[in-house]
C-alpha cells in the first residue's frame, strides 16, 4: 500500500483523459523512481503554469499571457479568423501550421439536449470582433457533428449582412482512408463535396 500522499497523486493522475488507475500507477512509479529527471521538472512546470495561467480576453485561448501568443504575434494575418469550438481544436489547427490568421474559441457548441444556448458561448464577442472591421474571411472550423454543424449554421445566420466571406472546413475522405472502413456519414459528405478531376 502506498502512502496517502502517493495515493492522492495516483488518483489525481487517473482523472486525466487517457489515464486510468493502472496507467496512473505506472506514471507515479516512474515519477518516483526518476525524481530528479522526471518528478522535479514536472512539479516546476506545473507550478509555473498554475501561477501564470490565463484565458485570452481576445480569442479565448488558454495561455500564460493575455493576450495569448497567437493574438500578440504581429506576423499573423489579422484579416483571417478561424472559429473553433474548444481550445483543443485551436491547438490541433495550430500544430498543422497551415492557418496564418487568428482564432476565436466559442467555448463549446450549441446543444439543446445539454442546455447549451447561444448566450452560453462566445458568439456575441465573435460578432463584436467582426463588426469592428478588418476581417475579410471567417473560417468556421466546427466539428463534423450535428451540434457542430448547427453551431456553424447559427453563426452564419448571425453574420449575415457583415462584409465577410464565410468558409467552412471541408469534410469527407481522410488521407490514406479506405472506403471499406468509412462510416456512411463520412462517405455521404465526401460524395456531396466531390470536385472535378484536374
Amino acid at each position: 500500500m502506498a502512502s496517502p500522499e502517493i495515493e492522492t497523486l495516483t488518483q489525481a493522475l487517473s482523472r486525466l483523459p487517457g489515464l486510468g488507475p493502472r496507467s496512473a500507477r505506472r506514471a507515479v512509479l516512474h515519477l518516483l523512481k526518476k525524481r530528479e529527471t522526471a518528478l522535479d521538472p514536472l512539479l516546476a512546470a506545473l507550478t509555473a503554469v498554475s501561477q501564470r495561467l490565463a484565458t485570452c480576453s481576445t480569442c479565448g485561448n488558454v495561455d500564460t499571457s493575455d493576450p495569448c501568443a497567437i493574438c500578440a504575434d504581429p506576423r499573423r494575418d489579422t484579416r483571417q479568423l478561424c472559429v473553433v469550438e474548444e481550445v483543443a481544436d485551436l491547438w490541433a489547427l495550430e500544430r498543422s501550421r497551415l492557418f496564418p490568421g487568428r482564432f476565436h474559441v466559442l467555448g463549446g457548441k450549441l446543444s439543446a439536449l445539454d442546455g447549451v444556448r447561444p448566450e452560453d458561448l462566445a458568439i456575441d464577442s465573435l460578432v463584436t470582433r467582426i463588426s469592428a472591421g478588418g476581417i475579410d474571411e471567417v473560417v468556421l472550423a466546427m466539428n463534423a457533428t450535428l451540434e457542430g454543424q448547427t453551431t456553424a449554421h447559427y453563426i452564419a445566420e448571425r453574420l449575415e449582412g457583415h462584409p465577410v466571406r464565410l468558409t467552412q472546413l471541408a469534410h469527407g475522405l481522410p488521407v490514406g482512408g479506405e472506403l471499406d472502413y468509412l462510416d456512411e456519414g463520412t462517405l455521404a459528405q465526401a460524395l456531396r463535396a466531390r470536385r472535378p478531376v484536374a
